[in-house]
């Protein structure tokens, strides 16, 4: 699982695991903004935030359950920690603890702290640099709860991310 910071390089960062042979996940939130842009619906953050993660939480739900399918490291793009830890502090609905706590990913996760120098706006992420740094404060205490490993991941080239990862998990890069 890598989360963490919106714009903090973890798309690049999967790209790059994926260009190396592995699995990835792409994020939940860009396929549904695309979908629902798509359709016309009002599933979208903008729009009806609830609706949006709920339909995040069903995505990344059926994101895990196709990932037992693969063999070797399979990469999440965030996931379900984020769409419940959103969905919780957004309504109330107490679904974190008990979503996630029957629906574990890997005990050590990445998550990519804020990053200026790096942090742009774009279609479907149009909130500013201080909330994606709320968004990360959030998301540390929510995956720290839960009691997964956090490793952070430096703020160093996208090749290099890549081989802090594998290495983190025990990988022998200079096999890669």
């Amino acid at each position: 699982m890598i989360s963490g910071c919106s714009g903090g390089g973890k798309s690049t960062l999967l790209a790059e695991l994926k260009a190396r042979g592995h699995a990835v996940v792409e994020e939940p939130g860009r396929r549904i903004i695309a979908e629902e842009t798509a359709r016309g619906g009002t599933a979208l953050p903008w729009v009806d935030l609830a609706a949006f993660l709920h339909r995040a939480i069903e995505m990344a739900l059926a994101d895990r359950a196709a990932a037992a399918e693969h063999d070797g490291w399979v990469f999440f793009d965030r996931g379900l920690v984020d769409a419940a830890s959103a969905l919780e502090a957004l309504t109330g609905e107490p679904v974190l603890r008990r979503v996630c706590t029957a629906h574990r990913y890997h005990p050590r996760m990445f998550l990519a702290p804020p990053w200026p120098e790096i942090y742009t706006t774009d279609a479907d992420r149009k909130h500013g640099f201080d909330a994606a740094v709320t968004e990360y404060h959030h998301l540390t205490a929510a995956f720290a709860a839960l009691g997964y490993e956090i490793v952070t991941l430096p703020k160093i080239s996208t090749l290099a991310r890549a081989d802090f990862v594998l290495t983190s998990l025990g990988e022998d890069i200079a096999q890669v």
